[in-house]
């Protein structure tokens, strides 16, 4: 395939999930490959992101189980948590994984380079002080967290330090109830750290369907969690031990750690887009067609650090497949963005797919609202009063079921299936017609019956 004057086919800087799964299919597809990595091969996903971090949600959910135990007859001993053990456990893994990546890789028959690359035109990428030719060049070079840009904004961790504390802090303060804020709020209050939330508006997890909002907002206080709504950091200082964080009402909140969960931006620095005429948006994400292509002819982007709708893992890789389906073969396609399904991996975890209320009212869909909200029967031993919440968005005249939106436990397992669902088109009469598992939490999507009265 290789017929030109160029060193590749195909160069891919970033080695994380989009990246290695479009520098394998390609190699697959008969192109000849090289993908460069400054970091640890996986990218944020692996490295210091989804694994990671839902490894530690595995190990914040036993301090819930030990609890529930005891209700179940269980006669156990105060648990303690071994926190240098436990990152040693996470860390293993995490390193495994990446083995696994490097052999993929090779197995492939992609070069891998190792540093960091920069474009030195539309058909040249350098890495180590040496430049290395290219059809088709791709960036996926990801997401990095982002600060405010408020006085003492040094003095906070951002999530990519979490995974590396050599102590489990005392108390926590978290700035931003986006998915990554809530769900570190969640994790190390369930391994034993006092945890605060603070954040500018008035519910958590801004874009998501409004009951979802409400309903793991409350949750959430049930297990301790202090909710700081309304608020907006202005200056962090450390006095002592402690960071105090004063906000825009002139109130000031004390803990041992600050995580600054305020937002990612594109981890473009060092790229060299300015010189080669690649536009990006207001955000700072390379802007792209619907084929991934930037404003350079014959350079790519995808993932978190592209124009896409969607900044999830699982979308990257799909973006991946897809580009190099369109380059090396001819059973090119495009991505569909709708019916994307995600999860936010609280302490109890949401699940949603398709639309939300709020966006099938704007897009003028007379709605029927399907809601349930109960009491696990997993708790009814225990004293705990945790509540799940279950929500079904029908087209009132097609009958399509426009959205499905879960709060509680299993929820992310549970929304897999009915994504499948929705992605089919299925109608609420489809849904009617399906006979549930009993007894379960899931049944519940397929028995609901009676639409809420608006």
């Amino acid at each position: 395939m290789n017929t030109q004057k160029y060193d590749y086919d195909f160069f891919v800087i970033g080695g994380g999930s989009g990246g290695i799964r479009a520098a394998r299919w390609s190699a697959g597809l008969g192109a000849k490959v090289a993908l460069c990595e400054s970091h640890r091969l996986g990218g944020t996903c692996v490295i210091r992101g989804c694994i990671p971090k839902k490894l530690m949600a595995y190990g914040a959910e036993f301090s819930d189980y030990f609890k529930q135990a005891r209700s179940y007859g269980w006669e156990l001993e105060e648990p303690h948590l071994n926190w240098k053990l436990f990152n040693q456990s996470r860390n293993n893994e995490i390193k495994r994984l990446e083995g696994i990546y490097a052999n993929l890789l090779k197995n492939s028959g992609v070069d891998f380079f190792s540093g960091k690359g920069s474009l030195k035109d539309s058909h040249s990428v350098e890495v180590n002080g040496k430049a290395h030719t290219s059809r088709f060049i791709l960036i996926a070079v990801g997401g990095w967290p982002s600060r405010l840009n408020i006085e003492g904004a040094d003095l906070a961790l951002t999530s990519n330090e979490l995974f590396s504390l050599p102590e489990k802090p005392a108390s926590l303060l978290v700035i931003g109830a986006g998915y990554i804020g809530v769900e570190f709020a969640s994790i190390f209050q369930g391994l034993g750290t006092q945890v605060q939330l603070l954040f500018r508006k008035d519910f958590i997890l801004r874009g998501f369907d409004q009951d979802i909002r409400k309903n793991l907002q409350e949750e959430l206080e049930k297990k301790s969690i202090s909710i700081l709504s309304g608020r907006s950091p202005v200056k962090l200082e450390k006095k002592q031990n402690q960071i105090h964080v004063t906000d825009d009402k002139g109130k000031a909140w004390t803990a041992e750690a600050v995580l600054m969960a305020s937002g990612r931006s594109a981890h473009t620095q060092g790229l060299n887009l300015e010189s080669l005429g690649i536009k990006t948006t207001n955000e700072g994400t390379i802007q792209v067609n619907e084929h991934l292509e930037t404003s350079c002819p014959g350079v790519f982007a995808l993932g978190d650090c592209a124009s896409t709708p969607y900044q999830l893992t699982p979308v990257a890789t799909a973006e991946g497949m897809a580009l190099s389906e369109f380059l090396f073969s001819e059973k090119s396609k495009k991505i569909s963005y709708e019916n994307i399904p995600t999860a936010v991996f609280t302490h109890p975890p949401v699940g949603t797919v398709g639309l939300t209320e709020e966006q099938a009212l704007k897009q003028n869909h007379e709605l029927e609202i399907f809601e349930t909200r109960f009491r696990p029967l997993k708790l009814t031993l225990t004293k705990e009063q945790e509540k799940t919440y279950m929500k079904l968005i029908v087209n009132k005249h097609t009958r399509k079921v426009l959205g499905c939106h879960i709060v509680g436990e299993g929820a992310s397992e549970i929304l897999q299936g009915f994504a499948v669902a929705l992605k089919a088109g299925l109608t609420k009469e489809h849904f009617d017609q399906t006979i549930g598992i009993h007894p379960t939490s899931a049944e519940e999507l397929v028995t609901l019956r009676t639409p809420r009265k608006n």
